[in-house]
């Protein structure tokens, strides 16, 4: 292990489906609100409070719902919903001034600092704007 570790992202479809490229070495790190039972088997440990607070998910699932409703496909849905909602000033706000979160956070930052490899995990595929980027830019900027 080097002196300091990497911080990584993928999705879970790509972990499945053997398309992320990541190595025994590396810890999959879930950072998912709502996980499932399946989701959980996946990854090796999950963060839930790195997940986007709840009221937020069900602001983003109500507009995606309307925007699909009148014909936006999926992606184009979940990432207009993510404009309407502010959702990556709230996500960061969400990180930084909700204490369970800020400890992950943080104990995060140590982990990779020590040397350990993390790859970041969530549900949301190529072309969806996606919470685990704003984490990873938070967690790198922690170092």
């Amino acid at each position: 292990m080097s002196a300091s570790g990497t911080v990584s992202e993928t999705y879970l479809a790509a972990l499945q489906h053997d398309l992320a490229g990541v190595t025994d070495e590396e810890t999959l790190v879930g950072v998912v609100r709502r996980p499932t039972r399946w989701f959980l088997g996946s990854v090796d440990e999950n963060y839930p409070e790195l997940g986007p607070p709840p009221e937020l998910l069900d602001a983003v699932r109500a507009h995606r719902d309307d925007y699909q409703t009148r014909g936006l496909c999926e992606e184009g849905a979940h990432n207009a919903a993510w404009e309407d909602t502010d959702f990556e000033e709230r996500y960061r706000d969400h990180l930084e001034s909700t204490p369970e979160a800020g400890e992950a956070l943080a104990a995060l930052a140590a982990r990779v600092r020590d040397g350990e490899d993390v790859v970041l995990v969530c549900f949301e595929g190529e072309g969806k704007r996606c919470h685990r980027h704003l984490l990873r830019e938070e967690l790198e900027a922690a170092l």
